[in-house]
C-alpha cells in the first residue's frame, strides 16, 4: 500500500472533473463577504487518486463489517444491509425537509410522516411510555433532552430543586447532561454487589432532590434488583426518574422501562436497533416519557388526523421547544423502524436473550484469566479487570493493543471508572459462538504471552499501519501542522 500522503500526490492544475463555463447569470450570487480570501490549501488530484486514497484508508480500519467489534457502551453491532437499501429508497432519501405536509405536494411527505408516527407507536408499546420525541441526534443529546424536561416540570410547579442524583456506575455522559440542564450533581456509591448503595441513596434524598439518572442495566453490565424501590423513593421525595437506555439491549422484550417507574428515558437507535454509528455519529437518541412529562416533549410532533393523513403538531404550550433541526436523524429512524418490524415481538425478545447469553459466555470463559470485580450473572456486557497483570508491567491498554495484532477491535477500557484496569466487553446478540471462541482464545493467548514475555506485549501493535504512539506526548503536545509544512 502506497504510504504517500494525498497532499504529496497533488500537482498544480490536476482535476478530477471539469465543468463548462456558466453561460447564465447566477440567480443568487454569494456575497463576497462570505467567501474566504485565499483558496483552500487542498491537494489538486485526479478522481482516481481520491478514490484510491479513501479506499486504502478504509482498508486500514477495523470495522464491524471486517471483524468482531466488542466495544461495550457503544454497541457496534451488525447493521442488516437490507435496511440500508430501504433507507436509500429515493422516496425517502431524496425528500427535502421543507416540503409541504398536506396540500400542494404533501403526498410526497406523507410516507415519511407515517414512518415517524408508526415507529413512535411501536416504541410506546415496546417500552411502556406515553409519548416519544424522535428529534435527539445522539444518546447524549437524548439525555440532555430528558433532563431538560425534568427541569421544565419543576419550573412549572415553581419548585427550585436543583440536585440530580447520579450513581457512580451510571453512563459517563450523565453528569455533563445534568449540569448543562442546570442541575448540581450528587454522586451515589455502588454497593459490594454492584448495585446502588441504598443507604447512600437514603442519606442523600432531601427536599432539594430534583431526580435521579439511573443507567439500567448499569455500566458494570448488572441489573439492579432495587430499581423499582429506587424510583419509588425518589418519587416520594418529590423527584423524577430518568432512565439511561444505552444498555437497553439487555432487557429488550423482557420488561418495559416505563413499567419500572421511569418518567423519561432515552434509547440509542444506533445501539439497540442497528443503525450505523461511528466516529461520533450519526446517531439517534429518541426519548420516551410518562404522562407527567408528556406535555413538555419537544415540538414538532407528528399527529394522525381523522381523515388518516399525517401532519406536524406545534400546539404544545409547555413544550421545551426545538432541540434539533426538523425531525431528527430520519435515515436512522427509518432503518430502526425497518429493523423493528422485520424482527417482530419474538425477534426483539431474542435480542436481549442472545446478548445476555453471549456476554455471560465470555465472562465465564475469562474468569480464570482476569479479575472479575462483581462475580455474578451479568446482562449484555461483562466487565473484567486486568489488574492481575500489573505486576508484569502490563496494563489494560497494552492488552488492547495486542488484540489489534490478532485482528480484533479492542473493547472499551478503563470504564467504568470504579473498576481499576477495566475491560468492558460487549459482544451483542449478532455474534456466533465461533467468533466469540476466537476472541476469547486471543485474550487467553495474550495473558499467557504476558507471563512469558511481557516486553513483547508492551511493543504491540506490530502489524498495524500505525505502530504504538507516545500517547502522553500526543495528548500534551499534539502535532497539528498541515502535512505540507512538515
Amino acid at each position: 500500500m502506497d504510504p504517500t500522503l494525498i497532499f504529496d500526490r497533488g500537482r498544480a492544475g490536476r482535476r478530477g472533473s471539469t465543468l463548462p463555463r456558466m453561460d447564465v447569470p447566477p440567480k443568487h450570487a454569494m456575497p463576497t463577504t462570505l467567501l474566504r480570501p485565499d483558496p483552500a490549501d487542498l491537494p489538486e488530484v485526479s478522481e482516481l487518486d481520491v478514490v484510491r486514497h479513501y479506499v486504502n484508508l478504509s482498508r486500514r480500519n477495523l470495522a464491524i463489517d471486517t471483524s468482531f467489534y466488542p466495544l461495550g457502551s457503544c454497541t457496534m453491532k451488525y447493521n442488516p444491509k437490507s435496511h440500508e437499501r430501504i433507507a436509500a429508497l429515493p422516496g425517502f432519501a431524496n425528500l427535502h425537509p421543507l416540503l409541504p405536509q398536506l396540500r400542494h405536494g404533501g403526498a410526497l411527505t406523507q410516507g415519511a410522516l407515517e414512518v415517524l408516527f408508526e415507529f413512535e407507536m411501536l416504541l410506546r408499546e415496546i417500552l411502556g411510555f406515553t409519548g416519544f420525541t424522535m428529534q435527539p441526534l445522539a444518546g447524549s443529546h437524548g439525555e440532555l433532552t430528558g433532563v431538560m424536561m425534568i427541569a421544565a416540570w419543576h419550573r412549572s410547579r415553581d419548585d427550585t430543586r436543583n440536585v440530580m442524583l447520579i450513581p457512580d456506575a451510571a453512563h459517563g455522559t450523565n453528569p455533563a447532561s445534568a449540569a448543562i440542564a442546570g442541575f448540581e450533581v450528587c454522586e451515589l456509591a455502588t454497593d459490594p454487589d454492584g448495585n446502588v448503595d441504598m443507604a447512600d441513596l437514603d442519606s442523600k434524598l432531601n427536599d432539594n432532590t430534583a431526580g435521579i439518572m439511573l443507567t439500567c442495566p448499569n455500566t458494570l453490565g448488572l441489573f439492579d434488583p432495587n430499581v423499582t424501590v429506587i424510583c419509588d423513593r425518589v418519587h416520594a421525595a418529590g423527584g423524577l426518574c430518568y432512565g439511561d437506555g444505552a444498555n437497553l439491549n439487555a432487557i429488550l422484550g423482557r420488561l418495559r422501562p416505563g413499567d419500572l417507574g421511569f418518567d423519561v428515558m432515552h434509547l440509542n437507535l444506533h445501539k439497540t436497533f442497528t443503525t450505523p454509528h461511528g466516529g461520533g455519529g450519526p446517531g439517534s437518541g429518541v426519548v420516551g416519557v410518562s404522562d407527567v412529562l408528556e406535555p413538555f416533549l419537544p415540538i414538532s410532533r407528528v399527529e394522525k388526523r381523522q381523515d388518516g393523513s399525517y401532519a406536524l403538531d406545534y400546539g404544545h404550550s409547555d413544550s421545551i421547544g426545538y432541540i434539533a433541526p426538523f425531525y431528527g436523524n430520519f435515515g436512522l429512524i427509518l432503518r430502526a423502524f425497518a429493523y423493528t418490524i422485520t424482527l417482530g415481538r419474538k425477534g426483539l425478545l431474542r435480542i436481549g436473550e442472545n446478548a445476555v447469553i453471549n456476554a455471560n459466555y465470555i465472562r465465564t470463559k475469562l474468569a480464570a484469566h482476569f479479575d472479575i470485580p462483581f462475580d455474578r450473572v451479568c446482562t449484555h456486557e461483562c466487565v473484567v479487570s486486568a489488574s492481575c497483570y500489573n505486576r508484569y508491567g502490563v496494563h489494560a491498554i497494552d492488552i488492547c493493543k495486542a488484540l489489534l495484532d490478532r485482528g480484533y477491535h479492542p473493547p472499551t477500557m478503563y470504564f467504568p471508572l470504579i473498576v481499576p484496569e477495566a475491560l468492558m466487553i460487549e459482544p451483542t446478540e449478532t455474534e456466533s459462538k465461533e467468533t466469540l471462541d476466537g476472541f476469547i482464545q486471543a485474550l487467553i493467548d495474550i495473558t499467557e504471552q504476558i507471563k512469558q514475555d511481557p516486553e513483547s506485549i508492551l511493543a504491540a501493535p506490530l502489524t498495524c499501519p500505525v505502530r504504538r504512539l507516545d500517547e502522553t506526548a500526543a495528548a500534551r503536545k499534539p502535532d497539528l501542522a498541515a502535512p505540507r509544512s512538515r
